[in-house]
């Protein structure tokens, strides 16, 4: 199976040009990138975190964040052009919308999405199918949702690690 074809990536393609829930985005390609790569601050799934995470931050109006962040995941695109990562994403076509984001922030405008132009017609027939379950999600919920999900298993092991040092 190709990489791309992984239900997480699939997953994140379907956040990203569906709902544009960015932040689920970030949490699924994180899980791909811990088990395809942990560590690897330079794989390609690293970009495309920090693509999400850009886009959050900006949605968000942080727009410094977001800058900074866009910033890293193009360059990571920029060192990984050739990985099988990009095999079915357009790639000029992200890397350019990926630098046109960075200079409408740097203009000091308002949040513009982007969308993921897949070229694989299998892969984007399973992300569109995808697409059409997933919820309708207020544009609050979305802009807050890092402070509405349920952190207790974090707080938990946060709370046992200090306990083990102590």
């Amino acid at each position: 199976m190709h990489p791309l074809f992984h239900s997480l990536f699939v997953d994140y393609c379907t956040y990203f040009n569906g709902n544009q829930d960015y932040f689920e985005c970030h949490e699924v390609l994180e899980e791909y990138w811990k088990e395809c790569a942990p560590g690897d601050k330079n794989h390609p799934l690293v970009g495309y975190v920090q693509l999400a995470t850009g886009m959050y931050h900006w949605r968000r109006n942080n727009k410094n964040g977001a800058r900074k962040i866009l910033k890293k995941a193009l360059n990571n695109f920029s060192k990984n052009e050739l990985s099988p990562f990009f095999a079915f994403i357009d790639y000029a076509k992200l890397y350019r919308d990926c630098e046109n984001c960075i200079a409408t922030i740097e203009k000091d405008m308002p949040f513009q999405l982007i969308k993921l132009s897949i070229t694989n017609k299998e892969l984007s027939t399973i992300v569109n199918e995808k697409i059409k379950e997933l919820p309708i999600l207020s544009t609050e919920y979305l802009l807050h949702k890092h402070m509405l999900r349920d952190r207790s298993d974090i707080l938990k092991a946060r709370d046992e690690k200090i306990r083990r040092r102590g």
